[in-house]
C-alpha cells in the first residue's frame, strides 16, 4: 500500500504563488509517474502537471510558464510550485502516482486526499 499526503494549500491573491507538496510512504517501489490533477466545483478532474521517475514533465497548456512540478525521489516527495496564480487556478488539487508492478502500469492509480487552492482578492 502507498499512501499520498498533500500539503501547502490555502487562500492567495491573484498574481501571487503557493507551493504544494505530496509526501508518499508505504510501498514506495511500487510509484512510477507522479503528477497533480485539479477539479473545480461542476467540472471534470484535470491534468495539472506529471513527472517520470527520470525527471521528464509535461503540462497542461493553461499553467505552462506559471507552474513547475519537481521530484525528490530520495524524499519520496513531489512538489508543484505555482507562480502568477489565477482566479480560474482556484480547485481541489490532488496528488496522483502510477501503480507499477514488475515494470507494467496498473489500471487504478494512487491518489491522495487533495488540497484546496484558492485565489481571490
Amino acid at each position: 500500500q502507498v499512501q499520498l499526503v498533500e500539503s501547502g494549500g490555502g487562500l492567495v491573491q491573484p498574481g501571487g504563488s503557493l507551493r504544494l507538496s505530496c509526501a508518499a510512504s508505504g510501498s514506495i517501489f511500487s510509484i512510477g509517474a507522479m503528477g497533480w490533477y485539479r477539479q473545480a466545483p461542476g467540472k471534470q478532474r484535470e491534468l495539472v502537471a506529471a513527472i517520470t521517475s527520470g525527471g521528464s514533465t509535461n503540462y497542461a497548456d493553461s499553467v505552462k510558464g506559471r507552474f513547475t512540478i519537481s521530484r525528490d525521489n530520495a524524499k519520496n516527495t513531489v512538489y508543484l510550485q505555482m507562480n502568477s496564480l489565477k482566479a480560474e487556478d482556484t480547485a481541489v488539487y490532488y496528488c496522483n502516482a502510477e501503480r507499477i508492478r514488475y515494470g507494467v502500469r496498473l489500471i487504478g492509480d494512487y491518489w491522495g486526499q487533495g488540497t484546496q487552492v484558492t485565489v481571490s482578492s
